[in-house]
């Protein structure tokens, strides 16, 4: 469950009425929504969007690096992240050229818009996750031992999905298939490691993680899960994982 204020508040609602109240423009909240390939993250995240924007929170979808104005964004367009996994360059351009200093520079310029909620669809937890299932490579190990100099979210919600489920994704085909969504669904070994690293390493640094199976369950009835955790859900201590 999601924690609530020490006013019993819900997280969500107390975030952003604080914010506003407060004259806040520095901060949206955040919610992120991030996974291993073909766990369906992407589907969930626009359905907590569509979820939280009919209950009248305004909420965006929002990709890549959270400050508007990353100077080495062209830069790591060139790196193939399929291929990241494999390369120790690319993992290390991504990590401390892209997140890392994205980290800083977000502190003085936020994401837009800065009223809203913003649902991020990955970030740089599966390439620190990536790095060490693929590698280890210096540069993800470090993170996952220094977790917190990365941004913050308000809650995280990992996706994760059976190797059957994913499989079967994968069959169905989508708009863009590469070699990193056929490795994890195929290669067991390495899925696991990534699930390892990605939930007890660099998810330790979240205010709230959330941990979802999705192999047989709706987007819309996962979104309406996560929306009711954040808008009323009792504080409950310890990580939180759903079936």
């Amino acid at each position: 469950m999601v924690r609530k204020s020490r006013r019993g508040q819900p997280l969500l609602a107390t975030l952003l009425r604080g914010r506003k109240r407060a004259g806040h423009t520095t901060r949206a909240t955040r919610v992120l929504v991030d996974g291993i390939d073909m766990a369906g993250k992407t589907t969930l995240v626009h359905a907590l969007v569509a979820e939280l924007q009919a209950r009248g929170y305004p909420a965006v979808r929002h990709r890549g690096m959270l400050s508007p104005h990353h100077p080495l964004v062209p830069a790591l367009r060139i790196l193939s992240q399929a291929r990241q996994p494999d390369s120790w360059w690319t993992t290390t351009a991504y990590v401390f050229g892209g997140f890392l200093l994205d980290s800083l520079l977000v502190r003085f310029d936020p994401p837009l818009p800065r009223n809203k909620v913003i649902i991020q669809d990955g970030y740089g937890d599966r390439m620190v996750a990536f790095g060490m299932a693929g590698g280890p490579y210096l540069a993800a190990a470090l993170m996952l031992r220094w977790p917190h100099t990365l941004a913050p979210f308000d809650l995280a919600v990992y996706v994760h999905a059976s190797p059957e489920a994913r499989a079967q994704r994968l069959d169905q085909g989508r708009e863009h298939i590469d070699e990193r969504d056929v490795r994890t669904v195929t290669d067991t070994t390495f899925t696991e490691r990534f699930h390892a690293f990605h939930v007890h390493g660099v998810g330790r640094r979240h205010r709230r993680l959330l941990v979802i199976d999705s192999s047989d369950r709706d987007p819309a009835e996962m979104a309406k899960e996560i929306a009711d955790q954040l808008l009323s859900a009792p504080p409950e201590p310890g990580p939180e994982q759903q079936p």
